[in-house]
C-alpha cells in the first residue's frame, strides 16, 4: 500500500510483522515512516512559523513528542491500536486547526494541495492493494466474503458510514468503486481530492502547467466507468491515476519550489 517494498528490503531481510511495523512506525531509514514524516513536518513548520498559527506549531510539536516517546508501545500488539489512534487524532486535530484559524493565503492553499494529493494517492493505493484479494467466484460463500472485503476497504478509508448514508444499504463492488472514485462530496474520494486541488490551484498565480495536469486527471476520472472495469483493467486505471498524481505534484514542485541554483565556483 505504501509503495515501500524496495526500501524495506534495503534495510531488513525478514518481512515479519514486527520488522514491518517498526519500519513503518519508527525507522529513520524510511522517509515515509510516522516518525520521519513528523520530523519533516515539524522542521517545515519551524521554518515557516511566521505564516503558520502558533497553536498549529504547538500541536505538531506535541504530536511529534508523543510519537517519539511512545514508539516502543506502538510496536507491541497490545499498545499499537492506542498509539495509532493517538497519531490519527493528533493529525486530524492539526488539520482541523489549520482549517479553522489559518489565513486563506497561498500558504494555506499549498497545505491543502499537499493534503489532497496525498489523499488521492493513498485512496487509489488502498483500493488497488486490498481489492486484489477479493473473490471472483459467484458462490454464496464467495459473495459473502466479497461483501466483507469491500466493507473493509470502506473502513480503511473511514467511508463506511458515509457510503451507507449516501449510496446503498448493501455493499458491493460496483457501488463502492463508484463512491470512492467519483463521489464529489466524500472528502477521501479521488474526484473530491482532485477537485480540491483544482480549486486551490485556481487561487494561486502561474498555475498553467499544474492546472493542466489537474484537469487531465479530472477528465480521466470522469470519463472512466470504474464500476465496469474488471480487476486487471482497474489495476491499470489506478496506475494511470497514480502517474497523473505524480505529474501534478511534479508540476507544482517545478513551478513553485525549484531547487536553488548552484553557484559556480569562482576561478
Amino acid at each position: 500500500i505504501a509503495g515501500l517494498h524496495d526500501e524495506f528490503f534495503s534495510v531488513e531481510r525478514e518481512p515479519n510483522e514486527r520488522n514491518i511495523v517498526r519500519f513503518l512506525i519508527g525507522d529513520s531509514n524510511n522517509p515515509g515512516s510516522i516518525i520521519s514524516s513528523l520530523v519533516m513536518a515539524r522542521e517545515n513548520c519551524r521554518t515557516v512559523r511566521e505564516v503558520v498559527p502558533r497553536s498549529a506549531w504547538e500541536r505538531i510539536n506535541e504530536l511529534y513528542l508523543f510519537a517519539r516517546e511512545n514508539t516502543q508501545s506502538g510496536l507491541t500488539k497490545s499498545g499499537r491500536d492506542a498509539y495509532l489512534e493517538g497519531i490519527v487524532a493528533g493529525s486530524q486535530g492539526i488539520t482541523g486547526l489549520l482549517g479553522s484559524v489559518m489565513y486563506r493565503d497561498a500558504a494555506w492553499h499549498f497545505a491543502r494541495l499537499g493534503r489532497n494529493l496525498e489523499r488521492a494517492d493513498m485512496t487509489t493505493r488502498i483500493i488497488d492493494v486490498r481489492s486484489t484479494d477479493l473473490f471472483a467466484d459467484d458462490g454464496l460463500e464467495s459473495r459473502s466474503l466479497d461483501t466483507l472485503q469491500w466493507i473493509s476497504v470502506l473502513r480503511s478509508l473511514s467511508g463506511y458510514q458515509a457510503y451507507r448514508r449516501h449510496m446503498a444499504i448493501r455493499v458491493n463492488r460496483r457501488d463502492v468503486l463508484e463512491f470512492l472514485f467519483h463521489d464529489s462530496t466524500f472528502p477521501r474520494s479521488v474526484l473530491h481530492c482532485v477537485n480540491a486541488v483544482d480549486e486551490s490551484l485556481g487561487e494561486l498565480e502561474d498555475t498553467g502547467l499544474p492546472l493542466r495536469r489537474a484537469h487531465a486527471m479530472q477528465r480521466r476520472l470522469r470519463r472512466t466507468k470504474v464500476e465496469e472495469l474488471d480487476q486487471a483493467s482497474l489495476h491499470a486505471f489506478i496506475d494511470e491515476l497514480q502517474v497523473d498524481t505524480m505529474k501534478v505534484h511534479a508540476a507544482i514542485a517545478d513551478v513553485y519550489f525549484p531547487p536553488p541554483l548552484k553557484l559556480e565556483a569562482s576561478a
